[in-house]
């Protein structure tokens, strides 16, 4: 591909106003998210502001709010909640170019399948955001911890890494990704935590009695996908099998053998906690209650992914700002005994 391709980025909330305003350096990009959103866009322009990289003001983005605005793209990628990737095929469907490559750039284990049921006449790649990024006002996003974007290692990626390159996006081309996936999910237990500590990522998991919240639910996620067969990769300094046990270590420790987990600025905070302050469902269900679905297929229970999942849900019933702030102990006395 010669020219800047053409990427549509679909639910262009906080995550997709990051890929598509640093992409634009590099591609021609139509940014499709809600009327409110796309008004603030067309408004005041977007603006990035991430770690390592000076502030980045972004106009001439293509805005829309309709799926019809991705006719011509040569990928799009999908950004919206799990929830929303069903109607998101129904809605792209019939409406996309011949060839046209669709990314997943979404949470979850089965999203990019859906995607694939949705859209059959359509390559499908699967995708992993490592970071953290959330709105820092109507028209600017905030990335808030660093690591590198991961896509299925085949041709038809080729030209979107160029351009995410080119756009300052790290980038790593991947043939494992069913692994990577099962990897981040992992990591995104930790985003129930932080949702109900009310803490930045930093001061929570600085925490020892978060940690130990997390490490409960990590370790039944092991037991889960060992019974299903699924090995994650391998992402950062230590292995996932390790991972519950460094989290136990007391604060002081924790903090020298982990402290690149730790370089997480002060902003930053899951984007299920972003979700409870503005009233929206949660991704709950594609996390802890993942687990719990997998693990009651091979006959297991995952009683600290359950708990967690249905504090969520009471905290999405309570509404903003009226769901309790749980401290570390009391979360996890919570959870109930260990080997429950």
């Amino acid at each position: 591909m010669d020219k800047e391709p053409r990427i549509a980025v679909f639910g262009a909330g906080s995550i997709g106003c990051h890929l598509g305003g640093m992409l634009a350096a590099a591609a021609d990009v139509t940014l499709i998210g809600r009327p409110a959103a796309m008004a603030a866009l067309e408004r005041d322009g977007l603006t990035l502001t991430g770690p390592g990289r000076a502030r980045r003001e972004v106009r001439g983005l293509t805005l829309a709010t309709d799926a019809a605005a991705a006719a011509s793209a040569d990928y799009v990628l999908v950004t919206v909640k799990s929830a929303d990737t069903r109607t998101a095929a129904r809605e792209l469907a019939g409406r996309l170019a011949p060839g046209a490559v669709v990314i997943s750039f979404q949470n979850g284990l089965h999203n990019a399948d859906e995607l694939r049921a949705g859209l059959p006449g359509h390559r499908v790649l699967a995708g992993m955001v490592p970071y953290n990024v959330l709105r820092s006002g109507p028209a600017a996003v905030h990335q808030g911890s660093g690591g590198a974007l991961m896509v299925e290692d085949v041709p038809a990626a080729g030209a979107f890494a160029t351009a995410a390159r080119a756009g300052g996006l790290s980038l790593a081309l991947r043939t494992d990704m069913p692994a990577v996936q099962a990897a981040k999910l992992l990591m995104n237990l930790n985003n129930a935590v932080n949702a109900l500590s009310g803490l930045p990522l930093r001061e929570e998991l600085g925490t020892r009695a978060y940690r130990a919240c997390l490490a409960r639910c990590q370790r039944e996620a092991l037991a889960v996908f060992r019974a299903a067969g699924t090995a994650p990769a391998r992402l950062g300094p230590v292995p996932p099998h390790w991972t519950p046990r460094v989290l136990g270590l007391p604060d002081a420790v924790f903090r020298r053998v982990a402290a690149a987990s730790l370089r997480i600025d002060a902003l930053a905070r899951s984007s299920m906690w972003e979700d409870l302050q503005r009233g929206r469902p949660t991704e709950i269900d594609s996390l802890q209650g993942e687990v719990v679905a997998i693990a009651a297929r091979h006959g297991l229970a995952a009683p600290a992914n359950a708990r967690l999942a249905a504090l969520v849900h009471e905290a999405e019933r309570a509404g903003p700002g009226a769901a309790r702030r749980w401290s570390g102990p009391a979360l996890l006395a919570a959870l109930g005994p260990a080997d429950a």
